[in-house]
């Protein structure tokens, strides 16, 4: 009679099964799906996951499976993911080819198959550009083609793995995919490193937890009879049950142990029925099982044949009989074997003598190390790596685990490479001499700079890559690193203090300064400071020495802080001593990096072409050369800049372009600035619509908290400019705890104290918004904050200037409108928004003291027309208009009503509620119709002839009513953007406008189109 280890029939978990089957179905409506199934270690996992994975198949779904490696730090980093693309592209070559297109490179980290991966020099974005990539890879591939990606074993997952299933689960919104996990729940204690991921994939509403229960009675009875393939006795149905307690994976040992005779009560434990059925194997098969459980979670076969050295006819007798006992089992791919479950494994395992374990391990080491072709080549460096340290052999051990470390880093895997560069620090002193003087940092260490040759400033010792022996202290910066860009930064800061510790005896300031700012950024990053007691000390140990790339990268360093929390001169001054000693001794990227920040200084200081000069220099240079980077930091720091000075539009053809690099390169959270970024500019040009669709692009698209508080503030302008009050104070909020209180920096206070005065007198406290501004007084605008300043004290002088009247502010104005006066005197107005905001805010004081002329509000318009600000150019229209109405006249009325409708079509062509308010409520007092009188006429005459506007400019405005770009007009008429461009030019010019805005406003109020041609469309 035939018994089975695995049951034919699939028993039970129809609730499990249906809810899979539910998330291949909601897949293919192109919503990803992402579920995680726990269990105890033998419950069925993995046989649930076989039995949807066949079911899906058969559906025409592309099944690609990975499995994590147990022995943790010494398997492969992604290693799930890489099988499981290897077997996607083994089924789908041309769509994983197309999807991987022009990014082949950074993908190859993953797959090696794509082709040669970069450089491995450390990336502060490279983890999370992978990771993107990775996700738009998926998301192409299944754009067309159902996919499940399953992970199995997740309990034995790499740091790296888990930080990836994380973001992908957290980033995924398109495609016909299923992605899901199995991981053993009673492996789960409270500091497994699973745990914090699950409790996070817990909050996701995207992410559907299965928990596997034990079989019930009746269920084991159906499971021993597939496996028995007979109807058992109820006697030996309850004593498996109560042997097994409803585990699936006893029940199977259990069943074919009973069958071959062996009772179950005569072993002390499940443990030792598992060891009793490898015992039952022939010596030879015994053997070669005690090799596989020693060897990694798969066994090559030539590996395992170099390792066991029996004769092929032998080696193969002894795998045939552990195969028919079901305690191996081919791997898939045909290429090698292993365990058929993991407990057998783990046994096997246990079960070797501690002498036994590392003889194993050195057999392996020095077959791979005399045939490295016996693995995989993408496997082989970390492979020996385990094996040589298992074998505890330190003087093989610590190159293998340094060359594993720079295997790691290649990869962007820098969790695992800081558990192997404190692996190799554990082995270092082990290691002979001989061994570590034969170690170059050049092989294993490239963070810290080397020394500089001597004809480039360096001293003639200790520079020559061939001679220079890596040092403990390499070890320590290569490891602080890591961590840093990991995640890591405890155990990053107490590196460096080790590191600063063993500094203090050799007197080494330039590497002192080194650690140093990595200490800063650590700081910075685990908010506990805002890092400029480190960069001082840094700098305090750099100077006098002769220049460096750690000389030029603490002067940038200390540059770029200052520009973000203290513009100054001191700050523009240590910006070019950066560029100065990082063009000495050819620090390109460190270069690029400090004219990026020198550029924004010399703006701030007035000189803002050539400041910009520079920028654009720069985002040139990087965009040539691939530098992801800094191409990243160009497209965000530039077009901030030029929106700082008021060119609005030209920001907003950058961002564009940086949106599409940064898409391309993976840059997420670069991309998320940008949108934020754009969100500011298209608020400033009056495309308020397009500026909320791109806030939220960067709150959904922001994996830090600095586009996401800077959208939200982009949010609450827009909601009260619309007279939302209880929304902008909820995106305020969003705002200030997006931000936080332990690194104050001006960009993000003043924008905030801003929004929380305008809210305050939104709410009528005033007082509150005094207390505000007298705060904000108080701490002072630093040079080059004057974008932030000039904002903050209009919203300030306005509210003054509308409670004039009111008895109860009364007291304390005068103090108010004295500071503020004081203040606008020492505020710099270098470009032509400021000048007009100046003006604007002077005559909002004059205001509140009763002194408002309509020769001044007709500066302030003069001063705004030009200016592509559709808003502000309506709201100052709206004052002059009240200001000629006081002073009375039928000129002067004629002329307001003019205005006011003016101000009335922008207001409502943007949704500004309470400024549409104000102008209707002072056309009623001054009865004026906000719409002109029908003129009788013998026939009616087209509006768009008396403006002068040709057949092919009135299909243009229609569509720029209707909100289209350029881009889109062109696809609209079949005509070039740049002709649409002159068309739009001309339009302006016949209207007497200065933006679409108000042409569109005008085309509205004359009727020009009827309501349903201007329905907008998709933003081209």
């Amino acid at each position: 009679m035939e018994t089975r280890s695995v049951s034919p029939v699939f028993v039970g978990r129809a609730q499990e099964l249906g809810a899979l089957h539910e998330a291949l179905a909601r897949c293919r409506e192109g919503e990803p799906q992402a579920l995680l199934i726990g269990g105890e270690a033998g419950v069925g996992k993995t046989r649930l996951v076989e039995e949807f994975a066949d079911a899906a198949r058969r559906r025409g779904a592309v099944v690609a499976l990975g499995g994590c490696v147990e022995i943790g730090a010494d398997g492969l980093p992604f290693a799930p993911f890489s099988t499981a693309l290897r077997a996607l592209r083994r089924a789908l070559p041309g769509e994983l080819a197309a999807a991987a297109a022009g990014q082949e490179e950074e993908l190859a980290r993953l797959l090696p198959e794509l082709g040669e991966s970069g450089t491995g020099r450390y990336d502060e974005d490279g983890m999370a550009r992978l990771f993107e990539l990775t996700a738009r890879l998926l998301e192409r591939v299944a754009a067309e083609h159902t996919v499940v990606l399953a992970l199995e074993d997740l309990h034995w997952s790499d740091a790296s793995t888990r930080h990836l299933l994380s973001y992908l689960l957290r980033t995924l919104r398109t495609g016909r995919l299923v992605v899901l996990a199995t991981y053993r729940s009673d492996d789960i204690h409270r500091r497994h490193p699973l745990r914090p991921l699950l409790a996070e994939l817990d909050r996701l509403r995207t992410v559907r937890r299965l928990d596997l229960a034990r079989f019930t009675r009746d269920e084991v009875c159906l499971q021993v009879a597939g496996i028995l393939a007979h109807e058992p006795e109820p006697d030996q149905v309850d004593a498996i049950f109560e042997r097994s307690d409803g585990n699936a994976f006893f029940v199977e040992e259990l069943s074919v142990a009973a069958h071959e005779g062996c009772p179950t009560g005569l072993t002390d434990s499940l443990r030792d029925l598992l060891l009793v059925r490898v015992e039952s194997l022939p010596e030879s098969a015994q053997q070669i099982a005690r090799f596989v459980a020693e060897g990694g979670s798969t066994v090559e076969y030539r590996l395992l044949a170099a390792v066991a050295r029996l004769a092929e006819d032998d080696l193969i007798e002894a795998l045939r009989a552990a195969v028919n006992a079901g305690i191996l089992s081919p791997a898939p791919g045909g290429d090698g074997y292993r365990f058929r479950h993991s407990l057998v494994r783990e046994a096997v395992s246990d079960d070797l003598l501690p002498g036994e374990r590392s003889r194993l391990n050195r057999r392996y080491a020095e077959a791979l190390e005399s045939d490295p072709t016996l693995v995989p080549a993408d496997l082989r460096t970390t492979r020996l790596a385990g094996y040589w340290y298992h074998a505890r052999d330190a003087a093989k051990a610590l190159p293998a685990v340094l060359d594993a470390a720079v295997e790691a880093r290649r990869r962007h895997a820098y969790s695992e490479q800081l558990r192997l560069l404190e692996r190799a620090m554990e082995l270092w002193d082990a290691a002979p001499e001989a061994v570590r003087r034969t170690l170059r940092p050049v092989d294993f260490a490239e963070v810290y700079p080397p020394p500089l040759p001597e004809r480039r400033g360096g001293t003639p010792s200790g520079c020559d890559p061939a001679t220079t022996v890596l040092r403990h202290l390499d070890l320590l910066a290569e490891a602080a690193v890591a961590g840093r860009l990991c995640g890591e930064r405890e155990r990053a800061l107490k590196i460096t203090k080790r590191a600063l510790r063993l500094l203090d005896e050799e007197n080494d300031r330039l590497r002192a300064a080194w650690f140093w700012i990595q200490r800063s950024r650590l700081v910075q990053g685990l908010a506990r400071g805002d890092g400029w007691k480190e960069i001082a000390t840094a700098q305090d140990l750099v100077r006098g020495l002769p220049p460096s790339e750690v000389h030029a990268e603490v002067l940038a360093t200390a540059a770029h802080w200052s520009m973000l929390h203290e513009p100054g001169p001191e700050a523009l001054t240590a910006a070019e001593r950066a560029v100065e000693y990082a063009r000495m001794v050819g620090a390109d990227a460190i270069e690029s990096h400090a004219r990026l920040t020198l550029g924004g200084l010399m703006v701030d200081a007035g000189q803002a072409e050539a400041g910009l000069r520079h920028m654009y220099e720069v985002r040139a240079e990087v965009v040539a050369r691939g530098l992801a980077p800094i191409v990243g930091r160009s497209h965000v720091n530039l077009p901030s800049v030029l929106e700082g000075v008021g060119r609005s539009q030209e920001a907003v053809g950058i961002l564009r372009e940086g949106l599409r690099l940064t898409s391309e390169m993976g840059l997420r959270d670069a991309e998320a600035w940008i949108w934020s970024n754009l969100a500011e500019s298209l608020v400033s040009l009056g495309r308020w619509d397009e500026a909320a669709e791109a806030a939220g692009n960067a709150q959904r698209r922001g994996q830090t908290a600095g586009p996401r508080g800077s959208a939200a503030n982009s949010l609450a302008f827009l909601a009260l400019a619309r007279g939302r009050v209880p929304e902008a104070a909820r995106h305020l909020a969003e705002g200030r705890a997006s931000y936080g209180p332990h690194d104050p920096m001006p960009q993000h206070d003043l924008p905030l104290s801003c929004l929380t005065l305008a809210v305050a007198v939104a709410e009528g406290r005033l007082a509150d918004a005094r207390a505000e501004l007298a705060r904000t007084l108080t701490s002072g605008f630093p040079p080059g904050t004057q974008r932030y300043a000039w904002p903050l004290l209009l919203e300030a002088a306005t509210a003054e200037a509308d409670a004039r009247t009111l008895p109860a502010a009364r007291d304390g104005r005068d103090e108010v409108l004295g500071s503020l006066f004081e203040t606008v005197k020492r505020l710099t107005t270098h470009a032509p928004v400021w000048r007009a905001h100046e003006r604007w805010v002077r005559a909002e004081l004059h205001r509140a003291e009763g002194r408002s002329t309509p020769g001044t509000w007709s500066e302030v318009v003069t001063a705004f027309e030009p200016l592509e600000r559709p808003y502000d150019l309506a709201r100052v229209r709206h004052r002059l208009a009240e200001s000629l109405l006081a002073d009375g006249g039928e000129d002067e009325r004629g002329r307001a009503t003019e205005l006011l409708r003016l101000v009335n079509a922008v207001a409502r062509h943007l949704g500004a509620r309470p400024l549409a308010d104000a102008a209707d409520a002072l056309a009623r007092r001054a009865r004026l119709p906000l719409t002109p009188s029908p003129q009788p006429a013998p026939a009616p005459s087209d509006p768009a002839e008396s403006l002068g506007l040709t057949s092919r400019e009135r299909d243009v405005l229609r569509l720029v009513a209707a909100g289209h770009t350029n881009r889109r007009i062109a696809q609209e008429l079949f005509i070039s953007p740049k002709t649409a461009s002159v068309h739009v030019s001309n339009i302006l010019a016949k209207l007497g406008v200065s933006g679409r805005g108000e042409a569109a406003a005008v085309a509205h109020r004359l009727g020009l189109f009827p309501a349903e041609s201007l329905t907008p469309g998709p933003a081209g």
